[in-house]
């Protein structure tokens, strides 16, 4: 029988059969480990190019969807304040016109990556994203959430071009330590025990 540890003809120990499967399985996991870390660079790279794409188009066209959005702004005060129930037909095509328009507008901002920031009634304020403009109770929301939204804003590829308008909710103030509405309790009550004491004993 031959013996797995004998030496080999150059004189060189000879390798067991367990000693190779244990340095293959090194052998691919470092091959694995590489490869993931590749991976992973790869899609750092390509999400680090996307996003230096998607600066550079906002910075391209920042200026151009500031003029719009004022254009969006007249198109939506004049749908809110045109007369809907009139019986002109000439009026009813121009109120559907201007809605057409607006309608168009806004779906030209969505397919360019310009996004409307309206947050309805109730949503959590959210700085980053609204600016506000004063502070209304209603019972009816949380307290800091959105209330009403005066103006809405507008995003280009997740960078702000005017944030959104809103009226919030006072916060709730911040409760007092119980240790400290305690301790103060105490050296009331203790102080006037102990006063009666002293003039028990006077």
């Amino acid at each position: 029988m031959t013996d797995v540890n004998e030496a080999t003809e150059d004189g060189a120990p000879e390798i067991s059969l367990e000693e190779q499967i244990e340095d293959l399985k090194a052998e691919v996991a470092a091959l694995k480990d590489q490869a993931l870390r590749v991976l992973a660079d790869a899609e750092n790279t390509k999400r680090r190019t996307e996003r230096e794409a998607n600066n550079a188009r906002a910075f391209a066209i920042e200026k151009f969807a500031r003029d719009l959005i004022g254009a969006a702004d007249n198109l939506a005060s004049a749908v809110q304040h045109a007369p809907k129930g009139s019986d002109d037909a000439q009026v009813k095509n121009l109120v559907l016109g201007i809605e057409m328009t607006e309608k168009a507008l806004q779906g030209a901002f969505e397919r360019n990556g310009l996004k409307r920031v309206a947050p309805e009634k109730g949503a959590k304020f959210d700085p980053n994203l609204h600016q506000a403009m004063m502070e209304q109770a209603d019972d009816s929301v949380t307290p800091g959430s959105v209330v009403m939204l005066a103006q809405p804003g507008y995003e280009l590829f997740g960078r702000i071009v005017r944030p959104a308008m809103v009226a919030v909710t006072p916060k709730a103030p911040a409760p007092k330590p119980a240790a400290e509405s305690a301790s103060g309790a105490y050296a009331t009550n203790g102080a006037g025990e102990t006063g009666e004491a002293v003039d028990r004993k006077a």
